[in-house]
């Protein structure tokens, strides 16, 4: 067992500026759990295209508002606290954010740490 808090890792290599905002990454891959845990935060303003071409993505909002487009579908949902989103086929989607979000996610499987948002020829970020 081990335990760690969010004022552990403020600050420290697990502390990464995505470009959009914060990303607190409290579990990675070395710690071997099976899937990442991060503690995220989107700045108010955010408009964003996303893919996660090599990981599946679960999200909780706590704090803020926003919405989240399903750009297969042409679907729009509105994130705010107590919605969960799953991003369960490498979707690719646009993440807008209305206030400041604070979002908890789930990487399966774990990313190391590390990893930053590349923008892809189609103008989206992928890892």
């Amino acid at each position: 067992m081990f335990v760690r808090r969010l004022s552990d890792v403020v600050g420290t290599e697990r502390d990464v500026d995505w470009g959009s905002g914060q990303s607190r990454r409290l579990l990675i891959e070395k710690d071997n759990m099976g899937f990442a845990f991060l503690d995220t935060i989107v700045n108010a303003g955010t408009d964003v295209l996303l893919q996660y071409r090599h990981h599946l993505e679960s999200v909780y909002c706590i704090e803020g508002k926003g919405e989240i487009i399903d750009q297969a579908k042409e679907e729009s949902h509105t994130i705010e606290p107590g919605t969960l989103y799953v991003l369960d086929n490498h979707d690719l989607h646009r993440l807008r954010a209305r206030t400041d979000l604070r979002l908890i996610c789930v990487f399966n499987p774990p990313i190391q740490g590390n990893e930053r948002h590349d923008i892809t020829s189609d103008g989206g970020s992928a890892y």
